[in-house]
C-alpha cells in the first residue's frame, strides 16, 4: 500500500527555538523575506504563558489550492503530498489565496509559487524532512497513516489530537494538533486574488 504521509505536532512542546524554520530555509534554499513554514506565538490568559503553533503546508486530502489552479501545476502527488510541477506553474497566485491556511508564497526570482513538501527529497531517500530532524524537543512526528503500527497512528489513536480547519471549508489536513493547543484565528477563508471571498463551492467547480 502506498504511504501517506502526515504530521502529528504537540504544541505544549515548542520552545520557539526557530531551528525548524532556519533548517527549512537552508535545505530547501527559501529565498529572503519568505518561508515554507512558521511558528505563531499566542498569548494565553493572563499573558504570562505564551504558547507557539508550528505550521505548515498541511498537505490537505481535498486541497483548495489544487482546485484553484488554472493549469493543473499544483496536484496530489506520492505519499499524498501536495506538490507543484514549477515547469507548470504560471504565477498567477490563484492557489496562494485560495489556501485557508496562507502555505504559499510567489518565489520572487522564478515567478512561480513555492510551498512545503515535506522535504519530499528527502523523503525519497527515506530521511525526515528537516523540520523534524532539526526540532531538538521533537515538537514534529513524521509518519505514514497508513501503516497501522506507525508512531503517528498510535499517537492518533489515544484521540488526543484534532486538525484544524476552517468552519466554511473542511479541505482535510494531514497535520494534527495537540488538543491543548490554543487555536489561533486561522485558518482564514480562501479568496481570489484581491481579496475577493468565494464560498467553498468555487473550488469545487474545477474537474
Amino acid at each position: 500500500m502506498q504511504k501517506k504521509y502526515a504530521i502529528v505536532i504537540d504544541t505544549l512542546n515548542c520552545i520557539d527555538c526557530k531551528a525548524c524554520l532556519i533548517a527549512c530555509k537552508v535545505e530547501n534554499k527559501v529565498p529572503e523575506g519568505f518561508w515554507r513554514n512558521w511558528i505563531k506565538p499566542n498569548a494565553i490568559g493572563n499573558a504570562l504563558k505564551t504558547q507557539y503553533q508550528p505550521g505548515q503546508c498541511m498537505q490537505c486530502d481535498d486541497p483548495s489550492c489544487v482546485a484553484a489552479c488554472p493549469v493543473d501545476a499544483t496536484f496530489k502527488g506520492k505519499g499524498g503530498l501536495v506538490v507543484i510541477d514549477q515547469e507548470k506553474c504560471i504565477g498567477c497566485g490563484n492557489c496562494v489565496t485560495a489556501c485557508p491556511y496562507e502555505a504559499r508564497y510567489r518565489h520572487p526570482e522564478k515567478s512561480v509559487v513555492d510551498k512545503c513538501d515535506f522535504c519530499a527529497h528527502r523523503l525519497a531517500a527515506g530521511e525526515e524532512p528537516a523540520c523534524v530532524e532539526t526540532c531538538p524537543t521533537k515538537t514534529r512526528i513524521l509518519g505514514n497513516l497508513n501503516d497501522p503500527d506507525s508512531k503517528v497512528n498510535q499517537l492518533l489513536k489515544r484521540n488526543e489530537y484534532v486538525r484544524i480547519t476552517n468552519p466554511l471549508i473542511n479541505t482535510q489536513p494531514n497535520i494534527y494538533y495537540k488538543k491543548e493547543t490554543d487555536l489561533l484565528h486561522w485558518p482564514k477563508e480562501p479568496t481570489l486574488p484581491g481579496g475577493i471571498h468565494m464560498s467553498p463551492q468555487f473550488w469545487k467547480t474545477k474537474t
